[in-house]
């Protein structure tokens, strides 16, 4: 079985407990994947998909 890097280290894939989820907005599309054990959160990953350039970045950008 595969090892999660988690808060309490590197742990066994089969004791930890997955569930997935995802959210969508007009700026964004999220999916996050978050493992437990014994109901306690241990790792999140999150990907975000931002649907329109975020505001800080024109500034940034137009400063070049």
């Amino acid at each position: 079985m595969a090892l999660i890097f988690t808060t309490k280290g590197d742990l066994e894939e089969s004791l930890l407990v997955k569930t997935e989820g995802s959210d969508e907005n007009d700026n964004e599309v999220s999916n996050w994947t978050e493992y437990h054990i014994d109901g306690e959160l241990v790792r999140r990953d999150v990907h975000l998909i931002l649907k329109q350039p975020a505001t800080f970045t024109e500034t940034v950008i137009g400063e070049f």
